[in-house]
């Protein structure tokens, strides 16, 4: 399926979504778990990644990030999913800042079922998700088989073909 406008039609509900949190700042895994808790209360969660700890994208003065990727059932909109995770980013204290900058929280929508949106403010699946080992590695955890409708390939085989040289560690 492939989505615009946030007035065309969406998808069937419920639908499964891949989510990937992170945080490089204070907390880290309080934050991180204190988010996936809240996830668990407005979703139905599937599956939870193992916590991987990554060295920064894009700004390399700043401490890592701890990440993990959720599998979860949804029957909220693109959007609606969209909504609860900046208001889950805001709970944990994340303000603005610099693009690619220290976060309190991350959350970012990875999939969502097979749609591919391509709106402002939402595009799915997650624009660089290919070639981010933070991002696919706990990805690969919880939905391995999942194809990436914009490049026809599953999580695996796109992890398995990341040339991204930053360091990912398992915690």
């Amino acid at each position: 399926m492939y989505y615009r406008r946030e007035n065309q039609e969406c998808p069937p509900l419920p639908i499964e979504a891949v989510l990937l949190l992170g945080s490089n700042q204070g907390r880290r895994v309080r934050r991180i778990r204190d988010a996936v808790e809240r996830l668990s209360r407005e979703t139905e969660l599937l599956a939870v990644s193992r916590m991987y700890a990554s060295e920064p994208f894009g700004r390399s003065h700043q401490p890592w990030f701890l990440n993990l990727a959720v599998r979860a059932a949804t029957g909220r909109s693109p959007w609606g999913l969209l909504e609860l995770a900046k208001r889950l980013e805001m709970e944990a204290g994340r303000r603005d800042g610099a693009r690619w900058g220290p976060r309190a929280l991350d959350v970012d929508i990875l999939l969502l079922g097979d749609a591919v949106i391509d709106s402002a403010g939402l595009v799915v699946p997650h624009a660089s998700m290919a070639q981010r080992r933070f991002c696919l590695l706990p990805a690969a955890e919880v939905a391995p088989g999942a194809v990436v409708p914009t490049y026809g390939r599953t999580v695996t085989q796109l992890l398995d073909a990341c040339d991204d040289p930053l360091e990912v560690i398992m915690l």
